[in-house]
């Protein structure tokens, strides 16, 4: 590593933010000839792409956080700001889905039948599937509380052990909710009702495999001896991100399944 006076990384040209934004834009112009021509070629091409540019921008920032000691203290700080806007940019995007469904819920237009749910519309059983997934969340964010400590007192067994427990419960909840979203009796078709629901919790369902995702890197990484109890920030940066999920999940449940339903 060339010397420098500084304790800022200067990082080096990359062609994934290329290869990244490309095959975002395959994605969805994959997803909308799914929709419209029933053909998929497209979209798993994106998506091949993105997940080769995941794996090898991921390795790029693991060597230089890791083995080249780019991720100063101050560097750090900045990787924390960071995550904490990208975290707010999150709510908000949340919020734009919660204020439809209130706009909406709290004063449903005749055309709806004058009431909420609208007429025709059988919601889901909170207390059933719901309330199950509920408890699964909580439960993950109770494990990935544990494995945070177990890494910051250098309890490698145990940090593995808690990190494999959330990553399964997350995977657990993907399972579930695919199959309330299979059996449910209305679609994403069925008006304001099906929208809103669909969108939103497809959405956070979304942030909960890309949550996943992220703790199952930290997983390996732990595997391979990368975090220090000094040097982590990767695996709370993954921490943050399911604490936050597990927080717009309860506001949904509330929202939508309970009050909703």
């Amino acid at each position: 590593m060339a010397h420098q006076a500084h304790a800022y990384h200067m990082v080096d040209p990359s062609p994934w933010p290329l290869t990244g934004a490309v095959a975002a834009l395959l994605m969805t112009s994959g997803l909308a000839i799914w929709f419209h021509f029933h053909t998929l070629s497209l979209l798993y091409l994106g998506l091949l792409l993105m997940i080769l540019t995941m794996i090898q921008w991921w390795r790029d920032v693991i060597r230089e956080g890791t083995f080249q000691g780019h991720h100063t203290q101050p560097v750090q700080k900045g990787l924390r700001y960071g995550m904490i806007l990208f975290i707010t940019s999150e709510v908000f995007f949340f919020l734009g889905f919660f204020w439809a469904f209130y706009h909406s819920s709290l004063a449903p237009t005749p055309e709806l039948g004058g009431c909420w749910p609208p007429t025709g519309i059988y919601p889901l059983d909170p207390f059933e599937v719901p309330l199950l997934n509920t408890a699964v969340l909580l439960a993950s964010g109770v494990t990935v509380t544990w494995a945070h400590h177990s890494i910051m007192e250098g309890n490698r067994k145990e940090a593995i052990q808690a990190l494999t427990l959330t990553i399964t419960l997350g995977l657990y909840f993907t399972a579930l909710q695919a199959m309330e979203y299979h059996e449910a009796s209305f679609t994403i078709a069925d008006g304001v009702y099906g929208t809103t629901f669909f969108v939103a919790t497809g959405f956070h369902g979304l942030h909960v495999i890309i949550g996943s995702s992220f703790l199952l890197i930290c997983l390996l990484r732990q595997i391979q001896y990368h975090f220090t109890s000094q040097h982590h920030f990767g695996f709370e940066a993954a921490a943050w991100y399911w604490h936050f999920v597990d927080v717009v999940w309860l506001f949904l449940y509330v929202s939508i399944y309970w009050w909703g339903s």
